[in-house]
This record gives structure tokens, sequence and C-alpha cells, in this order.
């Protein structure tokens, strides 16, 4: 009788799978799942479709539904957290676009990611005091970015076993077998390297080495435009990479540096997508709310998010392997030792198993460590409540180093830090 607590529920598309994804477990039909937020009106309206689907898919799930946190972690075995941490376009974007930086989503690295990790890490860790005081054999998921240096800042200073989550490789995976012209179930691939930088070290059809087919399909202009970043990095590089074109972008020095190779690659979007972004959230809430209301019996399909599939593996003892974020412990040589990698993970009854995967490709490796500059100084300034460290690790950054004086990534720092006020009061 698992109990899985999910932090952040009112994450209406998240929490939506991954409760549809628990009913479609038969070893799940009689968890607990402990729904908590602090945005009420998004919670209650999450509670009151859990029960619906719990009841139309004849499980015995139990649901529970509160906004204290401590509650809804007491003797859970599995966590997940999916939180947001006072995100704002107009400190993390807005401010660095005046200046020149101009990212395309800003919560991963680089000016936007920084300052989310300084906000945002800070409440995980405190999750994960709690977690070690009342739920002391759980296992934590997280998805909340930016997660390399969340995970890497809780693996620093605490001992809650955690595993990072992202769906980057599951949908680079179908992106790959689309390009080549194959159905994904014929597609098999080793991926490592760290989130949103991890590299397609191996991509196989039916076995073969389907490298050749993926160059041959970029020659393609109609292929290539769908995915003008990543195509251009394996052009250059050698290999294909899990984040989109829009994020890849901006994990480098190449592409956003100035007007013309913004628009040559297609990447003149950044105000359209935040309405975009803002207009699919909205669509998502009323489909949620047109679901939890209707007179319609709902259904459930399993998605390919990892988190279910995790616990499955640990309940039922079916042995899965995922992609995830670990501690660096050796699993791969040339990046940082207890860095935030990602590595395929063995996942059975016994619990987590990372694999090895030896070095990467030299060239990807270094891509790799130009954000791990970023996110070691980070983690610094997390740990340490160092003002200073936050600053180098936006310094280090590949795309505002690319882009601005040393003088003016002081300014612009300046200028984010007083936008947050007190919200910072921690770091001096």
């Amino acid at each position: 009788m698992a109990k899985i607590s999910l932090i952040g529920a009112g994450s209406v598309v998240f929490a939506r799978r991954l409760l549809q994804d628990i009913v479609c477990v038969p070893e799940l039909s009689d968890a607990t799942i402990s729904l908590m937020d602090t945005d009420l009106e998004r919670l209650a309206l999450m509670s009151k479709f859990a029960n619906k689907l719990a009841r139309d898919t004849d499980t015995s799930i139990k649901i529970e539904t509160t906004s204290d946190r401590r509650s809804a972690l007491r003797d859970s075995d599995y966590v997940l957290t999916t939180i947001r941490v006072g995100d704002s376009y107009e400190r993390d974007i807005a401010v660095p676009l005046k200046y020149g930086v101009d990212q395309s989503v800003g919560d991963t690295v680089g000016p936007g990611g920084v300052f989310k990790a300084l906000r945002t890490a800070p409440v995980l860790i405190d999750i994960c005091e709690d977690i070690a005081d009342v739920a002391p054999t759980a296992t934590l998921l997280n998805y909340t970015n930016p997660m390399a240096i969340t995970c890497w800042a809780i693996a620093e200073v605490t001992d809650v076993p955690t595993i990072g989550l992202c769906h980057s490789v599951q949908h680079t995976t179908a992106d790959l077998a689309n390009y080549v012209g194959v159905s994904k179930d014929r597609v098999k691939a080793w991926v490592a390297g760290i989130n949103h930088l991890a590299w397609f070290l191996r991509f196989e059809v039916d076995g073969r080495d389907a490298y050749p087919q993926l160059f041959e399909a970029m020659q393609d202009p109609e292929i290539f435009s769908q995915d003008t970043v990543r195509f251009e990095v394996m052009k250059q590089f050698g290999y294909f990479v899990t984040e989109s074109t829009r994020h890849m972008s901006e994990y480098t020095p190449y592409f956003r540096t100035d007007q013309q190779t913004i628009e040559d690659f297609r990447l003149n979007q950044i105000r359209q997508d935040l309405k975009r972004r803002s207009a699919r959230v909205d669509d998502h809430y009323k489909d949620l709310l047109e679901d939890a209301n209707t007179d319609r019996r709902l259904t459930a399909e399993r998605s390919e998010e990892y988190a279910c599939r995790i616990i499955e593996a640990m309940e039922s003892d079916r042995p899965t392997v995922i992609n995830g974020n670990v501690p660096n412990e050796g699993f791969i040589d040339n990046l940082l030792y207890s860095s935030s990698v990602e590595v395929p993970i063995l996942i059975d009854k016994l619990g987590s198993h990372p694999m090895a995967v030896g070095e990467l490709p030299g060239q990807l490796a270094a891509l790799s460590r130009s954000n791990q500059a970023v996110q070691q100084m980070a983690v610094k300034a997390i740990i340490d409540g160092d003002k200073e460290a936050a600053f180098h690790a936006i310094a280090l950054d590949p795309l505002t180093s690319a882009v601005l004086s040393l003088g003016d990534i002081r300014m612009m720092f300046d200028e984010m830090w007083e936008a947050h006020g007190d919200e910072l009061a921690a770091y001096s």
C-alpha cells in the first residue's frame, strides 16, 4: 500500500499525467495519493478530478488533499516535486533581454536559470529536511527545474535518495524516429550527459546504427527546419542532443548573439513563446475543469513520464530502465565528480542502479562542462548563501558571456537582484 505524495499538485499537466499513470498499474490500485499545493483553488480542482478518475477506473486508490506539506509527506514512500517559486517573466527574462541576453526559456542556466535556482533550491532542501523527519524511507522524484542545479544542491546537503526526472529523452527519441521515418518502437538509444545537454551516444533502428540515416534526413530542408539548432549541433559536433532547439539555443554561445543568427535559425519567438505558454496552460486548466465536472466516464492511458514507471518497478519488481539525474559518482568520467549527471538507470525492487557510461566524446563533455561551470557556482551560492558566487555563475554562462562585458553583467545582475527584494535576504 504505497503512499505517493505530490508536492505542487496544482501543476495541472503533470499531476494529471501522474494520476492517469497510477490508475493504469494494478499494483498501485490500493495506493494513497496525497495532493499538496498552496494554491487552494487548483488543489481543490485536482482533488475533484483525481477522485472522479479513481471512481471511473474502478480502483481503490485513496486521494488525500492538504495544503500542509508535512502532513502530505508523512509516511510517504515516494515524493514528487513539481513546484514553482516566484517565477517571473519580468525579472527572469525581461531584465536580461534589456541588456541583450535573449533567453528562450531561462529556467536552466543563464541569468533566469540561476535566479530560479536561488529561489527554488532552498525550498526543495526544506522539503528534503521534512522528508528526512517524517518519511525517512521515501525516494524523491524531482521534476522541478533547474534540474541539474537543484539535484546537485540536494545531494550536497541532504541524504534523501533523489532522482531528477525529465521527459526530453522520451520526446527526442520520438523526434528522431520521425526524422528517419520509422515507428518509435523500432528505435533504441544510449543517452548520457547532463540534464538538457544529454547526448544520443548510440541511435539505432532495428539494432543497426541509424546515425547515417539521420545525417541524410538532415539534408532535407523541411526536416532541418523543424530542429535547426539541434541539427546544426549534430552537424558540427557529431551527435544529437536531448533538449529542444528552443532550449539548446540558449545553452551555447552560437545561436542567440545577434538578430541575424536568431532569424537564420528561426529562433525569433521569445515573446510569442510566452503568450503560447500562457495560452497552453489556460487550455490545460479548462480541459481539467471540464473533465472534473463532466458526467462522462473518464478513462486513462499511460504516458511516457518516468515517475510512475519507477514506482511500478519498485513495487512490482518488474525492472525498467529510465534516464535520470543522479550525483556523478564515477558514472561519467570526464564530467565533474559529484555533479548532477543524466545517465541510464536500472530500477527494480531494490531501488535505483545508475549505469556507468565511461567518457563522453571530448567535444560533448566540453559543451556540457561549460554549463556545469554555471551549475557549480550556483550550487555554491545556494549552499553558502553567497551572493558573489551567484554573480560568478551568471558571468560564466556561455550565452551571457558571449554578449556582455563583465561590467554589463554586473549591472544586469544587480538589477535582477534588486527586483527580488526580500526574497533573497538569506544571501549576502
